[in-house]
């Protein structure tokens, strides 16, 4: 009975060290991409404006080793100081880090406060709207998760 229970406990370890080192490899990039947002200053012009004081920045695009999705892209919402994005359905599974300032963030069930660094997931068909509560610009990165 002990070396089953020994087995399938290496078993357990085995599987849980690939699953782990395959996430750490698939979130890695976008963990980079956070931390270089940090040192990027946008002016008021750059990007697509989507709603007043908040434009949409393109970063880039690559490609996903998550089955569920062909791709991914990377933008950065850029909010001036107090301003509001009104709430919008979501066109795709997201991770959002908030990579300056902080936010007050309305789903349809709850309500949240979120500041540098912290990190929230967005889902395709469900509405999102955030107002930028600091005195500082405000960015999300996001990453986008575009199905296969």
């Amino acid at each position: 009975m002990t070396n089953q229970w020994e087995d399938a406990m290496k078993t357990i370890n085995r599987r849980s060290a690939i699953a782990l080192g395959v996430t750490a490899a698939a979130i890695t990039p976008l963990f980079t991409l956070a931390a270089s947002a940090k040192v990027k200053k946008y002016g008021p012009k750059e990007g697509k404006e989507i709603a007043p004081g908040v434009r949409v920045v393109e970063v880039g695009t690559g490609d996903s080793d998550i089955a569920a999705y062909k791709s991914i892209a990377i933008v950065d919402v850029v909010f001036q100081p107090g301003a509001h994005a009104f709430a919008m359905m979501m066109d795709n599974d997201m991770v959002c880090t908030i990579t300056s300032g902080a936010f007050t963030i309305k789903k349809a069930d709850k309500e949240f406060k979120l500041k540098t660094g912290d990190m929230y997931t967005c889902a395709k068909g469900k509405t999102d709207e955030a107002t930028n509560t600091s005195k500082e610009v405000g960015v999300h990165r996001i990453a986008v998760l575009i199905p296969a």
